[in-house]
């Protein structure tokens, strides 16, 4: 697709999108949540319909048309998968059903069957909580011992700090990529590099990264990396573990049952290969075909092109927000090219409550998220109870910040009129 000042991406796609096409309260539509989810576009909700309506069957288990349709259709999408991040071989890619199961099948697979007392696993302040929670497990079952890396006063992932935490105990490194509520991105190259210095292996959650930026796992040299489906215009319920063949081939199954046998014996059983020893019973099917079609949809606009136009609102944003003074917003600063963060902002506005400046906005149309964003030890960390979080997508456009920007500043003298009477 080529785009001119005229005609940029947004307005190119939008019509792909039919749930944007609808008034909320009276009002057009704004939806500014994309980081808790994203919208699908028509192939993607084709893709869904054409498998129930057209050749819903089991897959792996039949010899008919429909079982053999609808595996061809479900394997093809791990090609396009492995394709998309850069796979060096389809056997990397495992489905799973969230990014959530794919850092608990690292942990209980990997994590419960390797790690030893007093090893030590790296994570972050920033973490979200589907990559703590995990960790925090395995640290009470093996006696390993978890770590964090803190901020640096312009609150991004502080590399010295990390540095100094390193050492020949570390055996594990897990991190964001792109912070979904700083919306920094971290310094994964040299974090992998200097991990891997001292043996230890390095998980990406890469949750806010794969859905909007170019992604290499055999450059980033990262070891495993999760992604949702759901944050890239997929259905919810499909995500995938990305994880090198040899390490994968040493982990032991997560789940056992139906698909993920060679052989069942009444006291044994061996394992199929990769991808399927850790895909344990029926699928979900009609999702990952759907992912297959949002990875078809992403890939054909360019994931280059869609990056630099998320940069663009990306600046935006952060002037339009920077003329409300009551407004703090959290994370980096977009520098010259906004090359630094992801296209969200969390922010405060004095003493309103987050929810009550989100339910306020609801009533203009504007959809955008509140609360702590599964991040409650970072907004501990930054002394904060709750942000408000406005996080774009391809299909926005700047005309949608000017509107939100002029609903905020409605919000703001609203509330401020209350606290007066």
């Amino acid at each position: 697709m080529t785009f001119t000042q005229e005609r940029t991406l947004a307005t190119a796609v939008r019509a792909d999108f039919p749930i944007l096409h609808q008034q909320i309260h009276g009002n057009p539509l704004i939806y500014f949540d994309n980081a808790a989810t994203s919208q699908k576009p028509t192939a993607v909700l084709d893709a869904l319909q054409n498998y129930y309506q057209g050749y819903n069957a089991n897959v792996h288990r039949g010899v008919h048309t429909l079982s053999g349709l609808a595996t061809d259709a479900y394997e093809g999408t791990r090609d396009k998968v492995a394709a998309f991040v850069h796979a060096a071989t389809r056997d990397e890619i495992v489905y799973t059903r969230n990014a959530s199961e794919a850092i608990n099948l690292v942990a209980y697979s990997w994590g419960m069957t390797t790690l030893q007392p007093g090893d030590e696993i790296i994570l972050s302040v920033m973490e979200h909580h589907s990559n703590l929670v995990p960790w925090q497990f395995v640290a009470q079952k093996t006696g390993a011992v978890l770590k964090f890396v803190e901020l640096t006063p312009t609150q991004e992932f502080d590399l010295d700090h990390f540095q100094s935490l390193l050492s020949e105990r570390t055996k594990l490194v897990a991190i964001a990529h792109v912070s979904n509520t700083l919306g920094c991105l971290n310094p994964v190259r040299e974090v992998i590099d200097l991990a891997h210095q001292v043996g230890a292996k390095v998980l990406l959650d890469a949750c806010q990264s794969v859905p909007n930026q170019p992604i290499d796992v055999q450059a980033l040299d990262c070891d495993w990396l999760v992604a949702s489906g759901h944050k890239m215009c997929a259905p919810t319920g499909i995500g995938f573990l990305y994880g090198k063949l040899e390490l994968l081939r040493a982990m032991p199954p997560f789940l056992g049952g139906g698909e993920m046998i060679a052989d069942v014996f009444l006291d044994h059983s061996t394992y199929a290969d990769l991808p399927h020893k850790f895909e344990a019973g029926t699928p979900a099917i009609a999702e990952a075909i759907a992912l297959g079609a949002a990875v078809d949809y992403l890939t054909a606009i360019g994931m280059d092109t869609i990056h630099a136009y998320e940069q663009d609102l990306t600046l935006h944003l952060y002037q339009r927000l920077a003329e409300l003074p009551e407004v703090q917003t959290y994370g980096p600063k977009p520098n010259a090219d906004a090359s630094n963060r992801a296209s969200l902002a969390a922010f405060t506005t004095g003493s309103i409550h987050p929810h009550d400046l989100s339910a306020l906005l609801d009533q203009s149309g504007i959809a955008i998220r509140s609360g702590h964003h599964c991040t409650q030890p970072l907004h501990r960390y930054l002394n904060i109870s709750s942000t408000a979080r406005a996080s774009l997508y391809f299909y926005n456009t700047r005309e949608e910040i000017d509107a939100f920007i002029v609903g905020l500043k409605d919000a703001i003298a609203f509330f401020s009129s209350m606290s007066e009477e």
